[in-house]
């Protein structure tokens, strides 16, 4: 089995850089046209988009760029394919991160994660079961077995297929991501238990818009108050060594985004150069 890093995401934060990713919707010319763009993933978006799993299938297919996986000498895309699912963390709901994974999705982004046990419970869910005296065996894995889809996406066997599909940072070979969404003053008191209690969180995603409306503040995403909580965020993330992403990057905003330890960086899809470019500028690539 190969020992390439499937996970372009993965592999930029390892490398010390900052990731950079795009919604994207369940579109197929979207999903070839982003298939050599100058992105380390592409996010499904299924919260506020139709959640389709069967559209989310037909989409990571047409990230496959024969020409390019030739060339790189890996079996993987280039952009990592993750989703966002529809179920907040207070639902505890876990067939949706299931559905995602056995589609062959690297990773789940979670809307509204506020309390551990949600954290936990996130976590759990994109991990299968081991035995107790296994090691990394918190949090204990719920996930249903049905591998057979995801394998034949990442170009392994079955076999392959479970030792590279646990979370990362936790399991260090592990390929999947679990991103958590905080966007709640709730979530930002209880950020520092999460980040100390829950192992396996890839990163935390600033849900910056309903922060926002919960500060009474919408979409004044300049304002002290919202700044202000999101610094509170950061330096949470900083503290515990988790990797904070915000979802907003543009040309106004992605130096100081940098600047402040942003790594997960996240825009527009545009093939064009853009921010995408502006930010791997900055950065030095």
């Amino acid at each position: 089995m190969s020992t390439i890093r499937l996970n372009s995401i993965i592999r930029a934060l390892e490398s010390g850089k900052a990731a950079h990713a795009a919604f994207s919707k369940l579109d197929k010319q979207t999903a070839i046209e982003m298939s050599d763009a100058p992105y380390d993933g592409l996010v499904f978006e299924m919260e506020h988009n139709p959640y389709d799993v069967s559209a989310l299938g037909d989409a990571f297919q047409y990230l496959l760029n024969r020409k390019q996986i030739a060339e790189s000498g890996s079996v993987a895309t280039k952009v990592t394919p993750i989703a966002r699912i529809p179920a907040n963390g207070i639902e505890m709901n876990q067939s949706f991160a299931k559905q995602v994974l056995d589609r062959g999705a690297y990773g789940v982004i979670w809307p509204h994660v506020a309390t551990v046990e949600q954290a936990y419970n996130a976590v759990a869910s994109c991990r299968y079961a081991r035995p107790k005296h296994a090691p990394l065996y918190e949090p204990k894995g719920v996930r249903g077995d049905g591998p057979a889809n995801a394998a034949r996406y990442w170009g392994l066997s079955m076999q392959e297929y479970y030792e590279k599909a646990d979370v990362w940072p936790l399991a260090p070979q592990g390929e999947i991501l679990v991103g958590l969404m905080c966007e709640s003053t709730q979530a930002i008191e209880n950020l520092d238990d999460i980040l100390a209690n829950v192992p396996g969180i890839g990163f935390i995603l600033i849900g910056e818009g309903d922060l926002s409306q919960e500060l009474g503040l919408p979409r004044q995403y300049e304002h002290p108050e919202v700044l202000d909580a999101m610094r509170q965020i950061v330096e949470t993330c900083k503290k515990r060594n988790v990797i904070v992403g915000h979802p907003h990057v543009t040309a106004k905003n992605h130096r100081r985004l940098a600047e402040e330890g942003y790594r997960f960086l996240m825009s527009a899809p545009q093939r064009t150069y853009g921010v995408v470019g502006l930010a791997r500028e900055m950065a030095g690539y």
